[in-house]
């Protein structure tokens, strides 16, 4: 007798190859969960980013002797995106570029250079905009992008140095480098000399560019992104795996059961021939002989009254 309980339906689950099916969309599922919530944070960032921006980077820039003066105790951090205004001499001697860079999608590179105040103290090194791919220009100090001689003026943003993550390239630690992975300011500062302990993203300039390149950045914008909505994409196709699997189990379970079900009826149906012979010893009655029976009963002096000749006599 097969056994189709609802315990013995799922057995096929425990194979091997179901096993693998089972630990993969687990892995599915607890990746898509991490992906929504990685999206949550990165909106959270977002957030604290703009209103970082928004606290900091509006009204007059301060003067950089000021901004110094009142830096006192507090991190660069909080202090990124402070505008200030800064007059000096560039030194192009220790110019680099920090290399993959965009601009409104166009690939490239942004050009730093220090800047020595004119009222003394460390240098500090400016990111004074960005220059296309097309520009051939890769040895420093870059020629086609070169600073204005003398006494300049600048505005820009404060910012922290930049620091290498979990992953992504790393620069040499020793010699001479006319590029960068990122605007690390003590990698610049190993190879040029004294540099404050942060950068500057210039957004204006005076005198100007004579043609305009570098290009300034500008800030990102104030919005919060996609990130909600990769983050519920992400949830809903958790949801979708985590209801949508057992489902698939349980079709599965029932196509198998069904299958079962009709090989057992198939395997306990008796075969054509065995249904057409009949018990021993069961009398067929023979329906010629029944019909010469009848044909015996109907003739005279067989059991059957005859009726009498008519011949005319009397009797």
């Amino acid at each position: 007798m097969v056994d189709v309980s609802s315990v013995s339906m799922y057995r096929f689950a425990f194979r091997p190859m179901w096993i693998l099916s089972h630990v993969l969309v687990a892995a599915l599922i607890v990746s898509m969960v991490n992906l929504g919530f990685w999206q949550l944070r990165r909106l959270d960032t977002r957030k604290a980013t703009n209103a970082l921006v928004s606290e900091n980077a509006g009204g007059k820039p301060v003067l950089f002797e000021t901004f110094l003066d009142n830096l006192g105790s507090s991190s660069i951090d909080e202090q990124r995106y402070r505008s200030v205004e800064i007059q000096g001499t560039f030194d192009p001697s220790g110019e680099v570029a920090v290399r993959n860079r965009t601009l409104e999608g166009a690939p490239g590179r942004w050009i730093a250079t220090p800047l020595r105040p004119a009222d003394g103290g460390p240098a500090v090194l400016v990111m004074r905009g960005f220059v296309p791919q097309a520009v051939n220009d890769t040895t420093a100090p870059f020629e086609s992008v070169a600073p204005p001689p003398g006494v300049v003026r600048i505005a820009g943003w404060i910012q922290p140095t930049q620091t290498r993550g979990a992953i992504g390239p790393t620069d040499p630690p020793t010699g001479r480098l006319d590029e960068l992975a990122r605007l690390d300011v003590g990698r610049v500062a190993e190879q040029f000399g004294d540099l404050q302990p942060f950068w500057v993203q210039q957004y204006a300039q005076d005198p100007p560019q004579p043609d305009g390149r570098p290009t300034p950045v500008v800030l990102p914008l104030a919005d919060e992104g996609n990130h909600f909505s990769y983050a519920m994409q992400w949830f809903i196709f958790t949801l979708i795996a985590v209801i949508g699997y057992p489902i698939v189990l349980r079709r599965e379970a029932r196509r198998r059961r069904a299958e079962a079900l009709e090989d057992a009826a198939l395997a306990d149906a008796p075969s054509t021939s065995n249904s057409d012979t009949h018990a021993e010893g069961e009398t067929v009655p023979d329906e010629a002989g029944a019909a010469a029976d009848d044909q015996h009963t109907d003739e005279p002096g067989l059991g059957r009254p005859s009726a009498a000749p008519t011949t005319g006599a009397p009797v």
